[in-house]
């Protein structure tokens, strides 16, 4: 059972590393089981077809990436820095991976969104189960911020938390691009700006 577990686990890892670097059409069954260091037929054993294994690298990200983000937006602090540690957690990812691998690897779930979105419509499904999940936990932040006077009561908690992440996923995005985790310096201040926090706020989050 160890042994089948941990075959299971290589082609996982396999399979997440490489399709972070070069995302998913490129890559073939008998690569990822190389990389794994697994016979062919084990990859059959646990997963039924490529896309099936990219389904469980998607789930298997989300679930340690939603730990993260509760953990950060669920602490005690006020819910503006709340905010402010998720997006330093998020620049400081895209900086460990530059480190690791020498070039920024970006948000698996943009980069799978942007490959494909339109091509796979189980994945495509899912994706936007994520996405809404992750503006599901950003809200709660957002009303407790606005219930506060942290945030404008103009605000729509929504929208504002749609905006959050669709910002998230932009700068990665541009970071990506540029290679350079610093695009994602600018979400403070534009997070700041859309939930229109008061002058005397600003001052007690930074």
């Amino acid at each position: 059972m160890g042994r089948t577990s941990d075959a299971r686990n290589k082609i996982l890892d396999a399979a997440a590393t490489l399709i972070e670097q070069r995302g998913y059409s490129a890559l073939g069954v008998a690569e990822i089981c190389a990389t794994a260091g697994v016979p062919k037929g084990s990859f059959y054993y646990f997963f039924e077809s490529k896309q099936a294994l990219a389904r469980t690298v998607i789930d298997e990200h989300w679930a340690n990436q939603r730990r993260q983000w509760e953990q950060l937006l669920g602490s005690g602090r006020d819910p503006l820095r709340r905010l402010r540690d998720l997006f330093e957690a998020t620049e400081e990812v895209q900086r460990t991976g530059q480190q690791k691998a020498g070039v920024v690897a970006g948000c698996l779930f943009g980069n799978l969104a942007l490959e494909l979105s339109n091509r796979a419509e189980e994945i495509r499904r899912r994706l936007q189960e994520i996405f809404e999940a992750q503006i599901d936990l950003i809200e709660q932040v957002v009303v407790e911020a606005k219930a506060t006077g942290l945030a404008g009561p103009a605000v729509d908690t929504r929208e504002a938390a749609r905006s959050i992440v669709a910002q998230i996923e932009g700068r990665v995005l541009l970071a990506k691009l540029l290679n350079d985790p610093a695009q994602l310096e600018t979400l403070w201040r534009n997070c700041l700006d859309l939930l229109q926090v008061p002058a005397e706020a600003r001052t007690t989050t930074d």
